[in-house]
């Protein structure tokens, strides 16, 4: 039994977790290229490693002939007869090659193909790891500025924040611990390129699915999350359970968890709102927590008049707009908001009229539409 090479294999299995089958394939590999490198071809070289003891055994498969021309791939009939008695001409005999007879570059090179089949593994075992994880939230460390480029030390590889991935009010520091968002797995031959994010909207969502069992395990669903990274984020959620309070679920006991969320994103402001099938209803819960006086929505034209009481609008809009910008990313549409006065001017009638009406069906007339719709992406 080669008791070194089987503790080495073991060695390298457990801690680079590369599996002992590809070892010893690159091994087996690694004495064909030792054999070319010495007599100058392998074609006829085989190897045979015992998968349980380690042994290995090399030999040339040579033809038996009268004379020899290539002692590579022949032998003489009366060599043969020293290795099988009954070898006659024209039979294949196998003629054990020493190892130990390879020279010091020979040997060199099987070295090389070993050390090479195993880091190409080992590139290999970390991508798939990472692969599997894309699309999902991991732990790391502030390893090193690259510019304003961050590397992030993911343990068992290296992943790349980027610039426009950062969040822009958040100051890293070497040696900090966050969570990052993986964008992106590449395979190149220098090993794996993983790009990570912490602005991407996935990473709210993937925290959350962390933090809340309710998420985790299906009873509360995450429809719908809008984020301006650093600043605010608002979500819709929903449970088809009558007795799970969706919205409480993710907050937490005294806003246990939530809060820790926001820890993790240093201080950004995290609105839960109950998503609500009824898109007036949605927008009117998106807007929150300005009050509404009520909401025209045409789900054709993917647009909405929000009307709000005057000492509301300020607060309905946002500061430089994001309430209003936020609500219009998180129910898709185009979201027009104006105070009960402006209404009344723009629109030429009160809303309270249209309120009382029971065949108001909450669609509105084309020609009291105006240039104000508040799209995504614009200020009012």
């Amino acid at each position: 039994m080669n008791k070194e090479l089987m503790e080495a294999l073991d060695l390298l299995e457990r801690e680079k977790q590369i599996s002992r089958e590809v070892l010893f394939e690159a091994i087996e590999n690694s004495l064909i290229a030792a054999c070319k490198n010495h007599f100058g071809k392998a074609d006829n070289i085989k190897v045979e490693i015992n998968r349980e003891t380690c042994d290995f055994l090399c030999y040339a498969e040579k033809e038996v002939v009268e004379e020899v021309e290539d002692p590579a791939i022949q032998i003489s009939l009366a060599d043969a007869k020293k290795i099988k008695s009954k070898s006659k001409l024209g039979d294949i005999v196998n003629v054990d090659i020493n190892s130990k007879e390879f020279g010091r570059i020979a040997a060199q090179n099987a070295r090389n193909v070993i050390t090479q089949k195993i880091r190409e593994e080992e590139r290999s075992v970390v991508y798939n790891i990472y692969y599997e994880k894309e699309r999902d939230v991991v732990t790391g460390i502030v390893q090193r500025f690259i510019g304003k480029n961050v590397s992030i030390d993911l343990g068992k590889a290296e992943a790349l924040l980027t610039e426009s991935e950062r969040v822009k009010t958040e100051n890293l520091r070497i040696g900090d611990r966050i969570k990052v968002y993986v964008l992106e797995v590449k395979n190149t031959t220098k090993g794996p390129r993983i790009l990570v994010s912490r602005t991407h909207p996935e990473l709210v969502k993937r925290l959350f699915e962390e933090e809340v069992t309710e998420i985790k395990d299906g009873t509360v669903e995450i429809k719908s999350i809008a984020r301006e990274a650093g600043s605010r984020t608002k979500m819709a959620v929903w449970s088809d359970n009558p007795d799970v309070d969706a919205v409480g679920a993710c907050v937490g006991m005294n806003g246990a968890r939530v809060n820790a969320i926001v820890d993790e994103l240093n201080g950004e402001k995290i609105d839960i709102i109950n998503w609500d099938e009824n898109q007036g209803n949605l927008i009117q819960n998106a807007l929150s927590p300005a009050k509404i006086v009520n909401v025209f929505a045409d789900p054709d034209e993917k647009t909405a008049k929000v009307v709000v009481p005057d000492y509301q609008l300020s607060l309905a809009i946002g500061k430089e707009g994001q309430n209003a910008r936020l609500a219009a990313k998180l129910t898709g549409y185009k979201i027009d908001i104006k105070s009960e006065t402006q209404a009344k001017d723009a629109y030429g009638f009160r809303i309270e009229d249209y309120m009382d009406d029971e065949d108001y069906d909450e669609e509105y007339d084309e020609e009291y539409i105006d240039d104000g719709e508040y799209e995504e992406g614009t200020e009012e």
